[in-house]
């Protein structure tokens, strides 16, 4: 991170700080130096404790996959496991996009500091959840608490390192949420047997409200972070200014679709609110207010709109196999649910190492790196065709490790080049703005790989299991499938043709989920291939240099 004195520093973009500056206007910005200077101590408790929060928000993501059977025993939810995570998922992937501008209207060190009270607050009601509604409100607010975490990581990255530095960086944040993906099943399943559930979320909620304060007062209170009349206007102002019916139809829209897809059987009726609702949002940003939460001008890109298409094609794919490669683990190979979560570690190692590995060496400068960006795209594809094929019984352990790790590094390594990519085609005034879409196209995707891949996942099951059963003339099972599609760790008490029955069709139903990712990840390369390598004014120029040479 940049250092030296805690000097002000105008806001890139920000000429004169009037409200009428045009919000897409691209300045000639050419130092490459950070726009806020910090010193290397607040700089270190800056990275620590994004570090530990981006950590909790993963293990929130993947706990699930190994502790699912214990809390679905608890709170008698053998039918409702997909909503554990799917709560969390859809909560957070609400709120995601409204995160970049309410951290440029309230500044990061504020906003990061609600999102860890409620992070805390979430926490606190899962980890006492008498029954199953209030779990998932526990659930549904702990989501709402991280949803913009991993955003604000990435926005102090670009306000506090200099360009040279923000891909190693940039690389850091994602390793951080990948440690925490590993770790949680790995958790769950070593905490889960011997202190239960609840002690997971015991011990994170008091740990974030610890944290909230001490990165408040590390983030500099800083004129770059506020634009316009907000340099001046206190906290009751910029609470009147925010564009409140923007944010809410928003969220709402975002909310009703996720949580169609993901029901057990989609219904119609939320998903055309939905529909309704994003045009409410369109027409408020478009006509009715200065302030939008999310300019159109920003959505009518074609870079910005292809990006976050790419985005959400990839990390549906990349999720579906955070979610279910530990379920492979256990019913498949057999792995007790402690050992299962470790069958993520190549995976997420890959991962972690793909991120550090382009930003250290490849990406160190404000270029767009298209090509590297389409190519790895492929490469992940391919890869995850890889690990369809090995998901088998009898497949070798340590090719199905090395498609794993394959996997995990495309994945990281084009999260990386995403960023780089659509930092170069898009002005820095509204990078806040387009920081946040890309992660709520990532956020969407976690839902996506939890709520649709969930409910794809239980019809497949479903019906291979009552297909099996029938087969083998074995009649009245229902109670047994109920259980076995909430509880991955029952297969491993059954024998004889129920156990094969039951493992065959968790294998039948993970191939064909993990082939579908290879479906859309040809989707998320044509994406990705068509956002272009040159920003709007460039190709606007060039245009206009081609014209005025044909007229010469």
């Amino acid at each position: 991170m940049a250092t030296g004195r805690e000097d002000p520093e105008p806001a890139l973009g920000d000429a004169s700080g009037d409200e009428q500056t045009p919000l897409l206007r691209r300045d000639s910005v050419n130092s490459v130096a950070a726009p806020v200077s910090v010193s290397r101590k607040r700089g270190l408790t800056i990275l620590f404790t994004m570090g530990i929060l981006i950590f909790i928000q993963a293990i929130n993501m993947s706990m699930m996959t190994t502790a699912q059977s214990d809390i679905a025993t608890d709170l008698n939810a053998f039918g409702d496991t997909t909503w554990f995570n799917s709560a969390f998922m859809i909560a957070m992937s609400s709120v995601t996009p409204l995160a970049g501008r309410l951290t440029q209207i309230f500044t990061p060190r504020v906003y990061v500091l609600f999102s860890c009270v409620m992070l805390a607050i979430g926490l606190f009601v899962t980890a006492a959840a008498p029954k199953l509604s209030v779990f998932l409100l526990g659930r549904a607010l702990t989501g709402t608490g991280a949803g913009g975490l991993m955003v604000t990581g990435i926005i102090l990255t670009l306000d506090l390192v200099n360009k040279k530095r923000r891909g190693i960086f940039i690389g850091m944040v994602n390793f951080g949420m990948t440690i925490g993906v590993s770790l949680g099943a790995v958790l769950a399943g070593v905490v889960v047997p011997t202190l239960g559930w609840r002690f997971i979320f015991w011990v994170q909620a008091p740990t974030c409200l610890v944290l909230g304060p001490i990165i408040f007062f590390a983030i500099p209170s800083h004129p770059h972070y506020e634009h316009g009349d907000t340099k001046s206007a206190s906290l009751l102002q910029k609470l009147k200014n925010v564009d409140y019916a923007g944010a809410i139809t928003l969220a709402l829209s975002i909310f009703l679709l996720l949580f169609s897809l993901a029901s057990p059987v989609i219904p119609i009726t939320p998903i055309i609110l939905s529909v309704i609702l994003f045009a409410v949002f369109w027409i408020i940003e478009s006509k009715f207010t200065a302030e939008p939460i999310v300019p159109t001008e920003v959505l009518k890109m074609r870079s910005v709109l292809l990006t976050c298409l790419a985005a959400l094609s990839a990390m549906t794919a990349r999720w579906s196999i955070l979610f279910y490669s530990p379920v492979y683990a256990m019913v498949v190979r057999g792995w007790s649910p402690a050992s299962a979560g470790l069958i993520l570690t190549p995976t997420n190692a890959g991962f972690g190492f793909g991120g550090l590995l382009v930003g250290w060496l490849h990406i160190r400068h404000g270029e767009s790196y298209y090509r590297s960006n389409v190519l790895v795209y492929l490469l992940f594809a391919l890869s995850n065709l890889l690990v369809v094929a090995l998901s088998t019984q009898t497949s070798p352990a340590a090719a199905y490790i090395f498609s794993m790790f394959l996997n995990g590094f495309c994945i990281g390594a084009s999260m990386n080049y995403t960023f780089a990519h659509i930092l170069h085609l898009t002005p820095p005034e509204v990078h806040y703005i387009v920081t946040a879409l890309v992660g709520m196209a990532r956020g969407f995707a976690g839902s996506f790989g939890s709520a649709m891949g969930g409910g794809f996942f239980q019809r497949e099951l479903q019906a291979g299991l009552e297909d099996g059963f029938a087969k083998h003339g074995l009649s009245g099972k229902d109670g047994l499938i109920h259980k076995l599609l909430g509880s991955p760790a029952l297969v491993r008490q059954l024998t004889g043709v129920e156990r094969e029955v039951a493992v065959q069709s968790y294998e039948h139903a993970i191939k064909m989920l993990l082939l579908g990712g290879f479906v859309i990840l040809i989707v998320a390369t044509i994406a990705q291939a068509g956002t272009g390598w040159t920003p709007p004014l460039e190709e606007t120029k060039v245009q206009e240099d081609e014209d005025l040479h044909r007229e010469d």
